[in-house]
């Protein structure tokens, strides 16, 4: 195991100084503070020795029976029996490798992929196959070829992905969900930000399309999906869901029992409570119109202030994008001089399986946390690091 690069990055960046790019925070002056101090007290009066008490291991009903209902909304009958809470999304990743992973397994990835997702796995000692991709999400002729290998698993991230910004298209969509079936492959479909579109048409996620492919209309194929309040209600909660089928199911709730238990009833219960009466479909559409606005005013400052010589992904929804200088600039070396400048970024090589040698140019950025007027000056000062820094570089 290895300290997460963005948890300590995260560490050099709390000075007031400087602004930051660099985590996948979401906007705190946007957290329903007011609504959550509503609903802990209605929690804690009228339930409150059930709140504090020991729960299922598979979570509190009500808020299964509400993750299943929203997941229902596009055609797959989805029930509280499909549903796990896990404590994050992150721990969801950590229960699937424990119950479908063993070492040296071959697992597929889009690269670059989620770091959460290779620090998680990362003692299984996996092989793994990087699937290259374009403006459109994974290039699916190398998938094939890569699929024939028979790999344990495909992680990926469909909508909006992290560090990218790219969208899987529908197209592909349908077309991986036949090459599923071909191989009887497993998808792990990660999906945090789903729900954060700005712009584009809404794409059905891939558990739907493979209902749809099967002729199925409950959760029982070939995708395992992963979801989280951290994104569109607030990440301190520290509550995510499993979806999979119930032959994988009943393992990972084996699996979640030997971990912790249970996630914190009280917090699942004051979830519950807080998205009731649709107040969490508004709340999404008030996070929406934030970081639109918020994503478009980091593009245009990129265009004012980039040199040329950067290119960058311009995402339809979620939290980041991704940004890449010339092949000899390393971002990774450029962090502190970054800092110099007081701004802040995560270097790229460490979403890539192959580190630095593939992705040591590239860096994420999110638009997500800062204000409008910081977003302008922080991409500013960025830029002229930028120019410095490729204005001084030797002749290639």
């Amino acid at each position: 195991m290895a300290r997460s690069t963005i948890r300590e990055i995260l560490k050099l960046t709390q000075r007031p100084d400087i602004i930051s790019f660099a985590g996948g925070l979401p906007a705190p002056e946007l957290f329903p503070v007011e609504r959550v101090k509503e609903a802990a007290d209605r929690v804690l009066t009228e339930h409150g020795a059930e709140a504090l008490q020991y729960g299922a291991s598979e979570g509190v009903r009500d808020l299964r029976d509400l993750i299943a209902e929203r997941m229902s909304r596009g055609g797959v009958n989805v029930t509280r029996d499909d549903i796990l809470i896990v404590s994050g999304a992150q721990q969801g990743i950590d229960l699937i490798g424990k119950v479908l992973l063993e070492d040296g397994d071959g697992l597929a990835v889009e690269d670059p992929t989620y770091m959460g997702m290779l620090q998680a796995w990362r003692p299984y000692n996996l092989c793994y196959y990087t699937v290259p991709t374009d403006h459109d999400g994974l290039d699916l002729d190398v998938l094939r070829r890569i699929l024939r290998e028979n790999p344990k698993l495909i992680y990926l991230v469909p909508n909006f992905q992290n560090p990218q910004g790219v969208t899987l298209s529908a197209e592909r969509r349908r077309a991986l969900i036949e090459l599923l079936d071909e191989f009887d492959g497993i998808v792990v479909e990660d999906n945090p930000y789903g729900e954060l579109r700005y712009s584009g048409e809404h794409i059905p996620s891939l558990y739907e399309l493979d209902a749809q492919y099967s002729g199925k209309t409950t959760f029982d194929g070939h995708v395992i999906y992963l979801g989280t309040f951290s994104k569109i209600l607030a990440p301190g909660v520290r509550v995510g869901w499993i979806a999979a089928p119930p032959a994988i199911m009943e393992r990972l709730v084996q699996a979640k029992q030997a971990s912790d238990l249970h996630t914190s009833t009280l917090t699942q219960m004051l979830v519950a409570e807080v998205a009731r009466d649709g107040f969490l479909d508004e709340h999404v559409e008030c996070l929406r119109d934030v970081y639109e606005a918020r994503r478009d005013l980091m593009l245009e400052a990129m265009e004012t202030y980039f040199p040329k010589e950067v290119r960058w992904a311009k995402p339809d929804g979620g939290l980041f994008l991704m940004a890449y200088a010339p092949e000899y600039v390393d971002m990774t070396d450029m962090f502190k001089v970054a800092l110099e400048h007081k701004v802040a970024y995560v270097p790229g090589a460490d979403f890539f399986v192959g580190g630095t040698a593939a992705g040591g140019h590239t860096f994420r950025l999110n638009f997500s946390n800062a204000r409008p007027a910081m977003i302008d000056e922080g991409i500013k000062r960025l830029g002229a690091m930028l120019h410095e820094v490729i204005a001084f570089q030797p002749t290639h």
